[in-house]
């Protein structure tokens, strides 16, 4: 029997999402616009992703309005990608899947999240343990964890080396 492509008979809010959000590569895509990443050819590289693909993820994520596309130049005309209130919804979605994946599947801290504001790591549920409040996803600083290569191989994962605040433009130098 063959499977299906969709999930219309099912009855579920899960179900609903995934068919938003459950394609391969697409929480990728969305993952790393958390981190900044805005531009077709920076997604491209830190992703390895097909081209044809990430076309159609991104196309797909902005239908939906979880990505927004934004001008950034005339000419030639250049488009961005930025996470929109919808997309940013996602937060704790991404957040306990890689904590999950961490605790359960490859047991390595690759980058840690913390609350801007005073530098605490946040906790399961993108708490801070010293402030006692939930923290906004504009005031989650990522950093590398001790697990993560210092030598990566393309520019999206090298500027990722450096603190910074989610959602804020990932800085890449091309060299």
């Amino acid at each position: 029997m063959a499977l299906g492509k969709d999930y219309g008979t099912q009855e579920c809010s899960i179900a609903s999402a995934l068919e938003v959000i459950g394609e391969r590569w697409t929480l990728l895509v969305i993952r790393d616009a958390f981190y900044g990443v805005r531009r077709y050819n920076d997604f491209l590289v830190h992703l390895g992703i097909p081209r044809a693909v990430l076309a159609s993820r991104l196309q797909a994520l902005t239908a939906q309005g979880i990505l927004e596309k934004r001008r950034y130049q005339e000419s030639p005309p250049r488009d961005e990608y930025v996470l929109t209130d919808r997309g940013t919804a996602l937060w704790p979605t991404l957040r306990a899947l890689g904590l999950w994946g961490r605790e359960h599947l490859t047991g390595r801290r690759l980058r840690i999240f913390r609350h801007a504001a005073c530098g605490t790591e946040l906790g399961p549920y993108g708490e801070c343990p010293a402030c006692g409040t939930v923290v906004a996803v504009p005031d989650v600083e990522v950093v590398p964890g001790p697990d993560l290569s210092r030598d990566p191989a393309d520019p999206v994962s090298r500027a990722l080396l450096k603190p910074k605040r989610l959602l804020q433009p990932v800085e890449v130098d091309p060299a």
